[in-house]
């Protein structure tokens, strides 16, 4: 068995909130911290550079305890092996790209010969050779995202740490960058720790996801597994399914707080059961369809997603409807509007919950 590079019980007590996250991984893996705002990510981020000292538990890198509060050791920031990527990039304005990567290297004993030396080769990885010499603020946020990439890699880190890194980029620059971040990753030996809000950069850049809520893990798991099988609602939005929970019989599931749903996963006691918003058809009157699952509701909204027509419906089970422009214009649907929604039970996944 691989074994832990990163081995970590974060417990942080703060006014009004308590972090309570175990967290481990194997050398190499890539590791998204996702939840809501106010879940705790930034404070697991900080925790781990040493920004924000542990009220009880223990952080271990490689075999070496950095952080015990039980035994009175807390290795400062500066001293852990430790490299970050902030939100903001936090890069230094009057020093140029060159000097920005070689500044960690410097902070550790390091001359500014050869500091610079061994920093080049990073701006090279990243393809900024030719702007070595250019400053920050004369820098596109793309450039200035891998800058701040290589600065942190230049130190040779056992933990990466990288806080929204691609949250400050317009969408077509986000693209190009999240490729090149995930192949920067790919090659990284040591454990990389990913918080972002975005699902798309978690599935892309992350070997596992690990999802925060109220200071807590609630689940943890590949993209694939996380997308198929959401425990939460949190979960489920992030995806873009909608998700019920209730008992099953055989093909049959009653929802707690809702009508039945029919599915064609066999199964016995508490379940999850979740179908996409492309899975639902909406009608204007009652259907004539071979469909079991089919629900009179009301429109409650309507919103652009991507190319599709997001339709929020309320009623006895409330869902999410992707349609297309021409669906939704050719409905004449409207907030208040009463639909008929349909869902074929092949089209639904029901898994123990």
């Amino acid at each position: 068995m691989t074994p832990h590079a990163l081995d970590a019980l974060l417990r942080v007590d703060r006014p009004a909130f308590r972090l309570d996250l175990a967290l481990t991984a194997a050398p190499g893996e890539v590791i998204a911290l996702l939840g809501p705002n106010g879940a705790g990510k930034s404070t697991a981020l900080r925790a781990l550079a040493g920004l924000l000292p542990l009220t009880t538990g223990h952080l271990r890198l490689d075999g070496t305890t950095l952080e015990d509060p039980a035994a009175g050791l807390h290795t400062p920031a500066e001293n852990r092996p430790v490299g970050v990527v902030f939100q903001d990039y936090l890069l230094f304005p009057h020093l140029s790209a060159l000097d920005n990567v070689a500044f960690g290297l410097r902070c550790r004993g390091l001359g500014r010969k050869p500091s610079r030396a061994e920093a080049l080769p990073w701006l090279e990885r990243m393809g900024l050779a030719d702007h070595a010499h250019t400053k920050p603020g004369a820098l596109s946020g793309g450039q200035a995202q891998r800058v701040a990439l290589a600065r942190a890699l230049a130190v040779r880190p056992r933990l990466l740490l990288l806080d929204e890194p691609l949250a400050a980029l317009d969408a077509r620059t986000r693209l190009d960058v999240r490729a090149q971040l995930r192949r920067h990753l790919a090659e990284f030996e040591a454990v990389a720790v990913l918080v972002t809000h975005d699902p798309l950069d978690a599935m892309v850049l992350a070997d596992r996801l690990v999802v925060i809520e109220d200071g807590q893990q609630v689940q943890s798991g590949t993209p694939a597994e996380i997308a198929r099988h959401p425990r939460t609602d949190y979960i489920a939005r992030l995806v873009g399914l909608n998700l019920y929970q209730g008992l099953a019989d055989g093909l049959t599931v009653t929802l707690s707080d809702g009508p039945s749903l029919a599915t064609t996963d066999g199964l016995t006691g508490p379940v999850f059961v979740a179908f996409p918003p492309s899975a639902v058809t909406l009608h204007r009157s009652r259907p004539d369809s071979s469909a079991r699952n089919v629900w009179e509701l009301k429109v409650s909204g309507l919103d652009l997603h991507g190319d599709q027509v997001r339709v929020d419906l309320t009623g006895e089970l409330p869902l999410a409807a992707d349609l297309t422009p021409a669906a939704a214009a050719d409905l004449d649907l409207a907030p208040g509007s009463t639909v008929w929604a349909t869902v074929k039970a092949a089209q639904t996944h029901a898994y123990p919950a």
